[in-house]
């Protein structure tokens, strides 16, 4: 069996769910439950034997050394983070808290686990950190992709606590032996992903008639990768990576935002035609940029479709097709997660920004 960390979250909902499609494996989700945390995500996995759902915190070093004394796992996935940036800006308290401090904690009660283990458990064990393409800092127009050697630059509280993180992992392997593995995925987007991101915010607005906020002039570049194709990297990181080893995870689509929206829009049009606003372009509004706001993103992900043949099967009209169609089938979800934090975090990020 494996531990999941922060399998309540978009990412970890659509691991677990195609992880126990596909292989049926045991597995115990450790989730929080913080406002991105929605155990509703998993209730088609409701009498499953297979998912074991925990609350609580990957920084509560007893409850993650009682797991690991229970379930023996044979590998951790840590999804577990505050992946905001937004938010990171307003608060970066809990960003540094989660995403180093709890990132120190899980590795620490991992090691003991590990070196209790006898010889074949500690030489098939993993422990699996998922990190972001942020790390790497910004891109300018004609700056060759990030590749797993680029150095860190991170530009915000949030991706400066991942970098943190990242740094942990590695030191982790290299000062205890620690059989780790480090991904740094680019955009994903998806089912299930919380409302405050790019893509479920337009489609939720644009189905309202309401403004599609895009900051500054909309040209900031981001490479995006559909979540399934992401899940799938993880599982071949996983049973094939090599300990000790980065891989960069990509979607070999880098849209600017303005094109995401439009995107997003134009599908929205042939789809929902009996929407108050059609085309849903009209809504397109521009806003201050936030600040320090990344210019491009881009991965090169020579090296996983290299060495363990993983290659993103959706190109960035397909997934979008199945991202819209799943927000449109799925209204109840979105109604049930738009709760008053995240109201109240709308109006505090987009309430005071002047229109650009």
């Amino acid at each position: 069996m494996i531990l999941v960390t922060g399998g309540a979250g978009f990412i970890g909902t659509n691991f677990i769910l195609e992880w126990l499609n596909q292989s049926g494996e045991t597995l115990v989700n450790l989730d929080k439950l913080t406002y991105a945390g929605n155990l509703a995500n998993l209730t088609s996995l409701e009498g499953d034997e297979r998912h074991q759902f925990v609350r609580g915190d990957i920084g509560d070093t007893d409850l993650i050394r009682q797991l690991l004394r229970i379930h023996r796992p044979r590998a951790v996935v840590n999804f577990a983070a505050e992946s905001h940036v937004d938010r990171s800006i307003h608060g970066p308290a809990e960003f540094i808290q989660t995403n180093v401090v709890g990132s120190f904690k899980l590795l620490e009660a991992v090691r003991a686990y590990w070196n209790g283990l006898n010889e074949t458990g500690r030489t098939g064990f993993r422990f699996l950190h998922v990190s972001t393409d942020e790390v790497y800092g910004s891109l300018g127009a004609s700056d060759p992709p990030f590749n797993e050697t680029t150095a860190y630059a991170p530009n915000s509280p949030y991706s400066a606590s991942k970098a943190a993180a990242d740094h942990l992992v590695r030191a982790y392997h290299h000062t205890y032996g620690l059989p780790v593995l480090t991904t740094n995925c680019s955009n994903n987007y998806g089912p299930y992903q919380f409302p405050e991101k790019l893509i479920p915010l337009v489609i939720h607005n644009a189905l309202d008639a309401r403004p599609l906020p895009i900051y500054g002039d909309g040209s900031n570049v981001r490479d995006w990768l559909y979540v399934s194709d992401h899940c799938a990297a993880i599982r071949a990181v996983l049973e094939r990576g090599k300990i000790g080893e980065t891989y960069n995870i990509g979607g070999c689509s880098e849209k600017t935002n303005l094109q995401v929206v439009k995107t997003v829009c134009a599908m929205l049009d042939g789809l929902s035609a009996g929407s108050p606003v059609v085309p849903h372009e009209k809504l397109i509004t521009f806003v201050a940029d936030r600040p320090g706001h990344d210019r491009r993103y881009a991965i090169d992900a020579g090296k996983i479709e290299r060495e363990l043949g993983w290659f993103p099967r959706e190109t960035f009209e397909s997934g979008m097709r199945k991202t819209v169609a799943w927000y449109l089938d799925n209204q109840r979800w979105v109604a049930n997660v738009l709760s008053g934090d995240y109201l109240q975090w709308m109006e505090t990020n987009y309430s005071e920004r002047v229109m650009a």
